[in-house]
């Protein structure tokens, strides 16, 4: 390892980093439990609403590939909390916008933004935790997914129902600079992968990840990961309210208690992946995670209690596999490319997110009376893509498996 941290050391790094992509999943995610008042704000269809959340990814995708090219020139603290700046920017225009069009380029900024975050963490973590706690590290940066559920996503909906739709975003650019502090503070300086020799231009870096075919394994599984979760995801909240029968106000327990219950799992998984494989935990989250996959995309009008069974184990399985699953994609990343490699990762991953959305705005519709209409297919495509991903686990090499 290029860094030997002590163990305070390490925690105030996966804290920090923890804090930095709470306001990143946040803001990706608030927009799920605002879409019903966003098409009732803006008059917007299913399709456009859909438009809505895969700008974010769509532009996430793109600014991968870009970073791809130059993030493994550039010191990691440092281009981490530019990124990071500027995406507290584009999370406050979102919430000055004035109508769709002007919150679709918004959206895309923070879109732009937040993918390169996202992958700089990971990179970190793959930097400057050995293999062997790497999973426990990835269970304790998925906390952050788990506190803005339960915390985050709770208090922005809440803040939406008594102000109004802008008031979450604004939030999030606030957190932003918290936290933007505290990583200024805490974050080593990650200089390691500069001493390597220049390349003859910019591409080489991504040209030699990709003729790896490792590498490709790894991004094509991270692809089929994301594509059975959000082609879900976008549409939860919108069908719990139209079809399930869940009112507006009683979202906010659906994020409460899928929150609270994965803040208790997600660090027990990492250590389990840690200690039993992470290839063997990945498949039975996965496996795991069909049940609720199914159960949420047919089940008709039900009581509340019912419905918060059924979103508490999606939630705690969907990000439950996420753990090992970021653990395997992580090692499978020659050292000395893993800047450029989890930029394409991130870039994947965002495009699968955006093309998953986008299909399931294409495949749902709402009918006259207002029910989401064709949630059923969608559940199909995303069990189907879970288990391509389960079979294709074990092809994945881990280069510092120790």
């Amino acid at each position: 390892m290029p860094h030997t941290l002590s163990p305070q050391r390490e925690r105030y790094l996966l804290l920090t980093l923890s804090g930095i992509q709470f306001s990143h999943i946040l803001d990706f995610m608030i927009m799920m439990p605002l879409g019903p008042i966003l098409m009732r704000e803006f008059s917007i269809s299913t399709h456009e609403f859909g438009f809505l959340v895969a700008s974010y990814s769509f532009s996430a995708a793109l600014t991968g590939l870009l970073a791809a090219t130059f993030v493994d020139k550039f010191e990691r603290k440092r281009l981490l909390l530019c990124v990071f700046g500027l995406f507290g920017l584009a999370t406050l225009a979102c919430g000055l916008s004035p109508n769709y069009s002007t919150l679709l380029i918004a959206r895309g900024l923070a879109g732009a933004f937040g993918g390169m975050m996202g992958a700089m963490v990971q990179t970190l973590i793959g930097d400057l935790i050995p293999f062997e706690r790497r999973a426990t590290a990835s269970g304790v940066i998925s906390a952050s997914f788990s506190m803005s559920t339960v915390a985050g996503v709770p208090l922005s909906l809440w803040l939406a129902n008594h102000f109004q739709w802008r008031a979450p975003f604004i939030l999030i650019a606030g957190s932003s600079v918290v936290f933007l502090l505290i990583g200024l503070r805490f974050l080593p300086d990650v200089r390691h992968h500069l001493s390597q020799a220049k390349r003859s231009h910019p591409f080489s870096a991504m040209f030699e990840v990709l003729a790896d075919r490792n590498h490709l394994r790894a991004l094509l599984f991270t692809m089929l990961i994301l594509f059975s979760g959000f082609t879900v995801i976008p549409y939860i909240t919108v069908y719990a309210v139209a079809n399930v029968g869940i009112a507006q106000h009683d979202i906010f327990y659906v994020y409460l208690a899928g929150g609270a219950a994965t803040l208790i799992t997600s660090r027990m998984i990492g250590r389990w992946a840690d200690k039993r494989g992470k290839v063997k935990i990945y498949r039975l989250m996965a496996i795991a995670a069909t049940l609720p996959l199914f159960a949420i995309t047919q089940i008709g009008h039900a009581p509340l209690w019912l419905w918060l069974i059924c979103t508490t184990a999606f939630f705690v399985l969907i990000s439950g596999r996420m753990i090992p699953s970021m653990a395997i994609i992580t090692s499978a990343a020659q050292p000395t490319l893993r800047g450029t490699f989890m930029s394409l990762n991130s870039a994947t991953q965002q495009l699968a997110s955006g093309l998953a959305a986008t299909l399931a705005g294409l495949i749902t519709t709402q009918s006259a009376t207002g029910q989401i209409i064709g949630y059923d297919q969608v559940g199909y495509i995303a069990i189907a893509a879970n288990f391509l991903a389960i079979t294709f686990v074990a092809r994945i090499v881990m280069h510092d498996q120790r």
